[in-house]
């Protein structure tokens, strides 16, 4: 049975509260059992492993004397270790000081300098461990596709797509001739949108010509979160058949249309699995990463592409491993590029969801598929590894900062100051927290 397909029938709140849940519960628990793991690795006694805050719901003791536990509000989690006095690892310099000086060393305040600084960066390295393992599994699940101009599978369309058989390969474009999968997109992006394209396949060792559909239908691949569509009732498979009466043959229409008209209702007509039904969207504008940096676009937030589906080959592990590191990078890079952004005034500060607006993204990946809300698990978990090195006092990278201060001067800052830190960084950490739940409220 799919749960996650289930996710629709809970209604809209229901399911993205239960997608978020767990989303969150998974990113968390990696990112804290980092922490544990090479903290007793290190040495470092753990006294309480809790995934959640609040009311212990269960608990278990195991035999190194670690309390497992879950709470009843599962929007966290930490690891409370010997000498912490509280989820933070504050200092309880008066429990820290009956200890002998062998427990001592197995405290976080206590134990040598690098295994403390091993114990803190964990919490983000298991999170971008995580997110390279999730990519790299999806790629060698599903593989990739060659660069041959070869039909793997048709999407069912309304137009004259049954012309086509899979491992038909496509020789010409109108007058465009096709050499591999990336001459095709070049010509696709090069046609002019009309209702039918000559095409030149080789099919059985024989050459053959006809008319079928544009290379670049308006049919919906995959939906945006917290998009005009999603919000809007479109559905992957959708095709888009007019805009505003106007009938569209392109994907490159239905874009068009959309940044021309900006916020004003787009009437449209689309066909579902043999049936025609209207919809009224209204465009809205996002901020899209380029080469470049950013740029703003009106959209109604779905991606599309050709009306087949290429053949795909499997993936070594080895090629799997890299694209997950790769996949990794471009989204920590992007976060921080469009962070940097933000900052600079150059894209809206709109950018920064809140919960509410990370669980409507859940519930939207949630009901797209089981492969989609992992992937977005994936892209969280860099984002929290991410947020937590910041610099920050009572975050991962704030604790980092005040090791690297100990590091070079020869000791740790004053229990006063540090206490004065870590009340300005949970001060901070709020203020945004407060402004993000206010995007969700404010922002479109």
């Amino acid at each position: 049975m799919d749960i996650l397909g289930m996710l629709p029938s809970f209604g809209g709140f229901f399911g993205s509260v239960l997608a978020f849940i767990v989303a969150l519960s998974v990113i968390v628990a990696i990112h804290e059992y980092g922490h544990y793991i090479v903290g007793r690795w290190c040495g470092i006694h753990a006294e309480v492993f809790s995934l959640g805050f609040g009311p212990v719901l269960y608990s278990r003791v195991d035999k190194r004397g670690t309390r497992w536990q879950v709470a009843a509000l599962p929007f966290g989690g930490y690891v409370k270790f010997l000498g912490d006095s509280d989820a933070a690892s504050g200092k309880d310099g008066e429990a820290i000081s009956s200890l002998s000086d062998a427990e001592r060393k197995r405290t976080m305040h206590g134990a040598d300098l690098w295994r403390r600084a091993a114990t803190v960066a964990a919490g983000p390295v298991f999170n971008f461990i995580l997110s390279i393992f999730v990519f790299a599994g999806i790629f060698l699940f599903s593989g990739t596709t060659t660069d041959d101009a070869v039909i793997g599978k048709l999407k069912p369309l309304p137009g004259p797509v049954d012309m086509f058989e899979p491992g038909d390969r496509l020789l010409k474009v109108g007058d465009a001739e096709i050499a591999s999968l990336e001459d095709f997109y070049t010509a696709a992006r090069d046609a002019e949108p009309s209702p039918t394209v000559t095409y030149e396949v080789e099919r059985d060792g024989q050459v053959t010509s006809f008319d079928s559909v544009f290379p670049f239908p308006p049919v919906i691949d995959q939906l945006q979160p917290k998009s005009a569509a999603m919000d809007g009732g479109l559905e992957v498979g959708d095709v888009i058949q007019s805009v505003n009466g106007t009938p569209v043959y392109a994907l490159s229409e239905v874009q068009a249309a959309a940044a021309e008209g900006q916020d004003n209702p787009m009437e449209l007509l689309v066909w579902r699995n043999g049936e025609v039904l209207e919809k009224t969207l209204t465009p809205r504008q996002r901020d899209l990463p380029t080469a470049d940096g950013f740029e703003s676009r009106w959209l109604i937030g779905f991606s599309g592409g050709a009306f087949f589906e290429p053949p795909r080959i499997t993936l070594g592990a080895g090629d799997a491993f890299w694209g997950g590191i790769q996949q990794t990078w471009f989204i920590a890079q992007s976060s921080l590029s469009g962070m940097w952004h933000m900052v600079t005034g150059a894209i809206s500060s709109c950018n920064i969801q809140g919960p509410i607006g990370i669980a409507q993204t859940s519930g939207d990946m949630a009901s797209q598929g089981v492969a989609e809300f992992i992937w977005f698990i994936a892209v969280l978990s860099t984002a929290v590894g991410l947020l937590n090195l910041f610099p920050i006092p009572v975050l991962d990278g704030g604790h980092l900062v005040f090791y690297a201060y100990e590091a070079v001067v020869g000791r740790p800052p004053s229990d006063k100051a540090l206490n004065a830190m870590m009340m300005t960084g949970l001060f901070l950490l709020l203020s945004l927290m407060v402004f993000a739940l206010s995007n969700d409220f404010f922002c479109s």
